[in-house]
């Protein structure tokens, strides 16, 4: 399921569990938040930065600012999506990004169906204080590296 990515985009799979459903049998709509969130976090991984690590020095972390969600199609128990995301913009102390979950469609010739869709903007803060803090320039190096 590995599929040729641009350096700006990164993606995670993720499978559908019992406990990520609601009562009528699909993915509560609140989970997919769970795995735009978990999509990113791996990604930091990737590029060489752990978020413990970055809470201790230099002491920031990022928080969500906003995020705008279109739910297209439910994801189902045992489904296996493809959730991704693509840096859009990097500002001063915050990041944009599109992100996607998508779920192979067979009946498409190694197309995917694209179940759910939005833009999250994260904000770099000082951890201590909470306040926003401008990208330190070893990580802004890297981040705009991938554009």
């Amino acid at each position: 399921m590995k599929h040729e990515q641009k350096p700006n985009a990164f993606t995670i799979p993720v499978r559908i569990y019992f406990e990520d459903t609601d009562a009528g049998g699909v993915v509560y709509y609140a989970n997919y938040l769970k795995f735009f969130e978990r999509c990113r976090t791996e990604w930091l991984r990737e590029i060489g930065h752990d978020q413990g690590d970055l809470l201790r020095d230099p002491g920031i972390a990022f928080v969500v600012r906003s995020v705008n969600v279109d739910y297209l199609k439910p994801a189902r128990l045992d489904d296996q999506l493809v959730v991704g995301l693509e840096v859009e913009k990097i500002g001063g102390a915050q990041i944009h990004f599109r992100q996607h979950i998508r779920r192979a469609n067979p009946a498409l010739e190694g197309g995917w169906d694209e179940l759910v869709n939005g833009t999250i903007r994260i904000v770099c803060v000082n951890s201590a204080l909470m306040k926003a803090t401008s990208i330190p320039p070893f990580l802004r190096l890297k981040l705009e590296a991938l554009q």
